[in-house]
């Protein structure tokens, strides 16, 4: 059962982005969404909600689950290549989309589900002392766990490792800027360059994402990567590709990765085919036409897709098979060793030897 909301908990804070209507209701001001509450009213991301007039976050301090990845698997290709990250996300999400392979969480209206506690502070000393290089902010959308997430990459930056978001984007541009100027890298979720596609399958709209990336590269420090996950009949149409690669092209430049990764059956649309290789094969193909140097494919085993060439010479850099790193040609500071071209990323010296690994974190049972 959920609980109401309630101040004298600790996993409940005060928020700063909302304001008081005319009309008596409270509005969220963090998504475009604009919630308007009443008193002990939750927002459609179930995670904020009205209590003692103001907006609350109910899900401080509490997470889904831990777990080391490889940081490939956000996916970046363009950070840190090999290296380990602590991931962990809350519950809620401020989208439905019907598609969602993380439903259990994003979707969940259950306390039970956030079942490990952690402050921010105990989640970088943990990723220091377990030797990850980076906490990503994932699973569910950091923008409605903002001020955990924020606090969070704060201490992070305090102990030297480095944050990532793996969000939407779906953001209004006060807390937008808030979030993205303590990120070092994001991977955003570009699911369809149609609006339609939006409204009926994610239930949001397109236009506020586009202005979070293009925000996200021109206005800050962050490294940025995206991603759309293909779907068949949905969003995977020649013209729409061709639409959304031109955009990249044209408003990001060349050097901005982008990953086309395939759909497998999940949530709500059970029914919808898993998306066929040849389909990413095809995307890549449009999107490279269009002059991106760094275009990926996901979710299928292909390791040419995966890996990074150099724009100048053509060399495979950075070759992956799945998340594992195979031979790598680059340098300290990201120059390919053959030709000399400074690839686009953050590097620093050889690669990580993370390899594919995944490893479940209970915080509880990590040593102070």
């Amino acid at each position: 059962m959920t609980p109401p909301l309630d101040l004298n908990r600790t996993d409940t804070i005060p928020t700063k982005y909302w304001h008081l209507r005319s009309d008596g209701r409270v509005q969220c001001d963090v998504c475009p969404r604009a919630c308007k509450l009443r008193e002990g009213q939750r927002g459609v991301c179930f995670v904020r909600g009205r209590c003692a007039d103001q907006v609350v976050l109910a899900t401080y301090g509490r997470s889904s689950g831990f777990c080391i990845d490889p940081i490939e698997k956000k996916p970046l290709s363009h950070f840190y290549p090999g290296t380990a990250v602590l991931s962990f996300g809350t519950a809620g999400c401020n989208l439905a989309c019907r598609f969602c392979q993380n439903w259990d969480i994003s979707k969940s209206k259950e306390t039970d589900t956030l079942a490990d506690e952690a402050s921010p502070a105990r989640i970088a000393a943990v990723a220091h002392d377990l030797g990850c290089t980076s906490v990503a902010f994932t699973y569910n959308d950091p923008v409605v766990f903002l001020e955990y997430a924020i606090d969070t990459a704060i201490a992070c930056r305090e102990r030297g490792i480095k944050t990532v978001a793996v969000t939407a984007g779906y953001v209004n541009a006060a807390p937008r800027a808030a979030l993205f100027s303590h990120l070092d890298a994001a991977n955003i979720d570009l699911k369809a360059f149609n609006e339609e596609f939006y409204r009926h399958v994610a239930a949001g709209s397109l236009q506020p994402v586009l202005e979070t990336i293009e925000y996200a590269h021109h206005e800050t420090d962050t490294w940025l990567e995206l991603t759309t996950l293909l779907i068949r009949g949905h969003n995977d149409g020649d013209a729409e590709l061709d639409a959304l690669a031109s955009w990249v092209a044209e408003r990001l430049g060349p050097d901005v990765p982008l990953h086309f990764t395939a759909f497998h059956p999940d949530f709500r649309m059970l029914d919808t085919p898993a998306t066929p290789a040849n389909t990413l094969r095809r995307a890549r193909a449009i999107a490279t036409d269009h002059g991106l140097r760094y275009v990926y494919v996901g979710n299928v085993h292909d390791r040419d897709g995966s890996s990074t060439r150099c724009p100048a010479c053509g060399e495979v850099v950075v070759e992956r098979d799945w998340y594992t790193i195979g031979t790598y040609r680059l340098d300290d500071t990201g120059r390919c060793e053959g030709c000399g071209y400074a690839v686009a990323g953050r590097f620093s010296g050889p690669a990580g030897s993370w390899g594919s690994r995944r490893r479940p974190v209970r915080m509880m049972d990590v040593r102070p």
